[in-house]
């Protein structure tokens, strides 16, 4: 694993051993920052579920202005850890250990982000919890882009009920990223 573009441009990143985390492979990542490489530049990121901070990191390495890292697994925040020293983003960066609302909640009155990336367990549901606190949070900007790592199965029908839009898919082999935006009122 390693960054792809950008400033730190193939650096290679740690990831922890076993099935606590579940890192996105390059080739995916290319694609994703390929639709994004107009959005990062400048931008607060917020990178939840971060397992290994990858997406956070090329992101930083890309230009982002700064990124919050939410981990709740202490090896995988460990190794966040390890991963923002290594590249030299420690400035740029605010680690938080923690679980994804909670963090959430936190963060309010304190960050307002750009692009926000979730990669909860696949099959966990915790998306649908993550995304009704990022509805209702202060951390959304009204253009604030979301996007969603989760298995093909994945049933996101629900965010319109919460005043989210579902404004772009991209499906994989084995998975997929589903963009959001906030619903503009009528």
């Amino acid at each position: 694993m390693r960054i792809i573009a950008g400033s730190r441009r193939s650096l290679p990143l740690k990831t922890i051993a076993g099935t606590d985390t579940r890192p996105t492979t390059d080739r995916i990542k290319e694609t994703l920052f390929n639709m994004l490489q107009d959005e990062v530049p400048g931008a607060y990121f917020l990178d939840l579920y971060a397992g290994s901070g990858q997406i956070g990191l090329e992101a930083l390495s890309r230009g982002a202005s700064f990124a919050v890292f939410v981990e709740n697994v202490k090896r995988a925040a460990d190794c966040i850890a390890e991963n923002i020293r290594f590249t030299k983003f420690e400035e740029q960066s605010d680690l938080m250990r923690t679980d994804a609302v909670s963090a959430i909640a936190r963060m309010e009155g304190r960050y307002t982000f750009d692009l926000i990336f979730l990669d909860p367990p696949y099959e966990s549901g915790q998306e649908v919890q993550t995304l009704q606190c990022l509805a209702r949070s202060s951390v959304l900007k009204p253009d604030t882009l979301i996007i969603a790592e989760a298995a093909l199965s994945t049933d996101f029908s629900f965010v319109e009920s919460i005043g989210l839009s579902m404004v772009r898919q991209k499906q994989y082999k084995t998975n997929q990223h589903v963009f959001f935006k906030k619903r503009n009122p009528l």
